[in-house]
């Protein structure tokens, strides 16, 4: 785990001192009491970066709205569950804060029940058949679950409950219809936090509404739907009740930090705060939302969607592409803004995650003594990863800055690579294999903390099983080493620019030939020197994995 010392003691805020920003009477948003953490984030209330302050000193409280489970997830979904994962491990392992994670299924909705009129089963058979492949999904993309996940159709009992609280408190009405509407009005002016939530009083647009902004909390039954009992007759949930009632079940009346994709600002969001202030009688529910850009096609404007029909699900990305590879491309932009997927900006991701792999392999046969290279500039190496130390904590702590820090990071591989220019023997320069062991340490711990393992990744396990196959290869290496070492032997062993042995030369060619030949099989060999070392890149199902091992005489 990388830790900053100076973060992880946080600095209390005290409660004397609670300064407001934006003044406009109802929407002031209150500078929370508690714990800061050392980061500034963007908090969709104040649409600028704020202090990130906790309630608890290292531990934070987060709400997630979860999928509706009617169908595939896909990668729109994908993007923002793995960019706030990223989030959630930036905070745990960078700065020490215990993430306690709580998301809704929603598992009653009236997509889940036209799925289930045209598959002809139950909506719970619906709903608990996507619920298992959205988990299986987000494991196989490494997203780590959530404390708990929490059913809609398992907290009935405190729906019910918690509209019965905004009732009593005056800002709830029963029709004689069944339904009961959450009343915009009774709140004044506090409703319309995020941007086009306002709209003036209007026509009711509904006989059952008393202004056109009130939205369902309960819903009477119709007919082959499912229901639940209820004061106000058999009926379901409305969609935004679900969230504030889940949320305040696991944190009570303070939540630190709610998240979600940008199109759920409003009106779910805006809904979900004015019901769960309503509720809990308090003056700010939630400290800070943060909400994530959409996943585009490239030269499209529209997002990926499923309304829309231009989406591509998880599990057929995975066919061709890998989780790193996917992680590697989120960590391209910043969480908040949109990102555009294609072929390009996939292969992209790919080649970045190859050159750190081909750094690390360099610095281990460098440290091993097969690559033999110029004495090294080795203090300016600690420099740079000093500097890269530094400037990968700053870009987290302003807004989880992760495509300046992975700038950051790959300019210290840059540094190391031109360190690494391989000469054909050593020439007695001294080494300095301490400062690449650092180096190639710290960049697995900052990708450990993007949740990218180029050690044990899912894709290296289908090698495991091949042990036979690595041995084959090792033994042949170890051959074809000793042919070019008697290859290369020059005619005057004192002089090394003497020229080789006319008769042996064939035989580098056919050390080359037999280089490039397997390389077309997956293994790619590489001569260092009278060293060479090997991996194994295996295509399975057009994705690529990579094991690495070195040849030492």
């Amino acid at each position: 785990m990388i830790r900053s010392g100076k973060t992880l003691c946080g600095v209390l805020i005290s409660s004397c001192c609670v300064p407001i920003r934006h003044s406009v009477s109802g929407k002031a948003w209150i500078t929370p009491k508690g714990f800061d953490t050392g980061i500034k984030t963007f908090n969709s209330l104040t649409k600028q970066k704020e202090a990130l302050i906790l309630a608890r000193e290292g531990t934070a409280t987060w709400y997630s709205c979860g999928p509706t489970v009617y169908d595939h997830a896909h990668l729109g979904h994908a993007c923002s569950y793995v960019r706030f994962d990223i989030l959630q491990r930036i905070l745990t392992r960078l700065f020490g804060v215990t993430v306690i994670h709580a998301m809704v299924i929603t598992d009653i909705d009236d997509k889940i029940i036209r799925r289930s009129w045209e598959e002809n089963v139950s909506p719970d058979v619906i709903s608990r058949m996507y619920e298992e492949e959205f988990k299986i999904d987000m494991l196989s993309l490494k997203v780590v679950p959530p404390a708990v996940y929490l059913r809609v159709t398992e907290n009935m009992h405190h729906i019910v409950t918690f509209i019965e609280g905004i009732i009593r408190n005056g800002h709830a009405y029963a029709t004689k219809e069944g339904d009961v509407y959450f009343d915009v009005q009774s709140i004044g002016d506090r409703y319309g936090k995020f941007v086009g939530a306002i709209s003036p009083p209007g026509q009711s647009g509904s006989s059952n509404k008393r202004d056109s902004r009130d939205f369902a909390l309960w819903k009477r039954s119709k007919a082959q739907e499912p229901h639940w009992e209820s004061p106000w007759g058999r009926g379901r949930p409305g969609w935004h009740i679900e969230c504030s009632t889940v949320a305040s079940h696991m944190f009570g009346s303070q939540l630190d930090i709610h998240s979600g994709g940008i199109d759920l600002a409003f009106p779910h969001h805006e809904n979900e705060i004015a019901q769960s202030e309503a509720f809990h009688q308090c003056g700010q529910w939630a400290n800070y939302f943060l909400h994530s850009g959409h996943l585009h096609h490239k030269g499209s404007a529209e997002k990926m969607s499923k309304s829309l029909k231009n989406y591509i699900t998880i599990k057929d990305f995975l066919q061709s592409h890998t989780a790193e590879e996917f992680r590697m491309f989120c960590l391209s932009t910043k969480y908040r803004s949109a990102i555009n997927y294609s072929e390009g900006s996939m292969s992209e991701a790919r080649t970045s995650l190859e050159t750190i792999r081909a750094f690390i392999s360099a610095a281990q046969a460098y440290m091993k003594g097969q690559l033999h290279c110029p004495p090294m500039q080795e203090d300016l190496l600690w420099q740079r990863l000093t500097e890269a130390k530094s400037n990968i904590l700053t870009a987290l702590a302003d807004d989880f800055d992760t495509p300046r820090a992975v700038s950051a990071l790959m300019k210290l591989v840059y540094h190391g690579n031109c360190q690494l220019q391989p000469v054909s023997t050593a020439e007695g320069g001294v080494q300095s294999p301490a400062v690449f062991g650092a180096m190639v340490t710290y960049i697995r711990d900052v990708l450990d903390v993007f949740g990218i393992d180029l050690l044990h990744s899912r894709e290296v396990d289908v090698l495991s099983s091949d042990g036979n196959l690595q041995a084959v290869v090792e033994q042949l290496t170890r051959f074809r080493s000793e042919v070019r070492e008697f290859a290369l032997t020059h005619q005057d062993s004192q002089d090394k620019k003497s020229d080789l042995y006319p008769d042996r030369i064939p035989l580098l060619k056919s050390c080359d030939t037999l280089r490039k030949d397997l390389a077309l099989l997956g293994v790619v060999i590489k001569d260092r020197g009278t060293t060479s070392t090997w991996e194994i890149k295996q295509t399975q199902s057009g994705q690529t994995t990579t094991r690495t091992s070195k040849h030492e005489k």
